[in-house]
């Protein structure tokens, strides 16, 4: 495995590697089963898989929540060995945002920015878009690999491939969960194990009988606070009624001071 902390050093090796299929999985690290999923399928339709680690301050519209995102590089470095990873990114805030993190592009994001995390984390997405352009211009992958978990962040870089043109394969990954049901999340280091019980009633909750009952369970099983949970078309993500079969049940709720997104498609 071969670690690269600059742009330059990066592009130079991947420049002197040009005929490989270069497979990439951007992340914030506090890697879990989930990231390695996306490896793992890299691996297995790429010649070349990079995984970047990088906590991205831009999209983070709340700034303490920045400073206690866990970060775990030596942890992360050790499993990234273990899965066979060929190249690691681990950039610097000046590398990747050289003009400071102030004057960003401005991306059109039409509905996608007004509505569930578009709406509950103003600015998010522009920030999200900033630094996946910025990787995605670094890296030059044939594919790029996201998990289902971020579902409307993926509805959002699918966006940004079509508008700007890139010629990059979007492969997303279903959902790695526990035994009992809950998305693995970096976050959820930020759980006691109470709290890791408490929180399958999201998963438990798409069982229910629609987004008010699903809201309620969540709040009668200790969450602090529901920002929303949506009925939605799994295309467009416009809102749809509950029951109108395709359609996809997302959630962010906190638990203890720690938000949690899910989401589960119903075919």
């Amino acid at each position: 495995m071969k670690l690269f902390k600059t742009i330059d050093a990066l592009k130079n090796y991947l420049d002197a590697n040009p005929n490989m299929t270069i497979g990439f999985a951007p992340t914030m690290g506090a890697l879990h089963e989930g990231h390695l999923s996306l490896l793992n399928r890299s691996k297995s339709e790429c010649d070349l898989t990079v995984c970047s680690i990088f906590v991205n301050p831009t999209q983070f519209n709340d700034p303490a929540d920045y400073e206690k995102y866990p970060v775990t590089i030596d942890k992360d470095l050790s499993l990234l060995e273990k899965a066979g990873c060929d190249v690691v990114f681990l950039p610097s805030i000046e590398d990747m945002y050289p003009h400071g993190t102030i004057e960003l592009i401005q991306y059109d994001l039409g509905n996608l920015e007004r509505v569930m995390e578009g709406k509950f984390r103003p600015g998010h997405f522009q920030g999200v878009c900033n630094i996946v352009n910025r990787l995605l211009d670094v890296v030059m992958p044939n594919k790029l690999f996201m998990g289902e978990k971020d579902y409307q962040q993926i509805a959002v870089i699918k966006h940004i491939l079509s508008i700007t043109n890139m010629e990059i394969e979007m492969v997303t990954c279903a959902t790695i969960r526990s035994s009992e049901g809950l998305a693995l999340s970096s976050r959820n280091l930020k759980l006691s194990e109470q709290q890791k019980k408490q929180a399958l009633a999201i998963f438990n909750g798409f069982q229910l009988n629609g987004p008010d009952e699903i809201r309620q369970n969540l709040l009668d099983n200790g969450f602090d606070h529901v920002d929303y949970v949506c009925c939605a078309d799994p295309e467009t993500l416009e809102e749809k009624p509950f029951g109108d079969k395709p359609y996809i049940i997302l959630v962010a709720a906190f638990l203890g001071g720690v938000r949690l997104i899910d989401n589960k498609i119903f075919k």
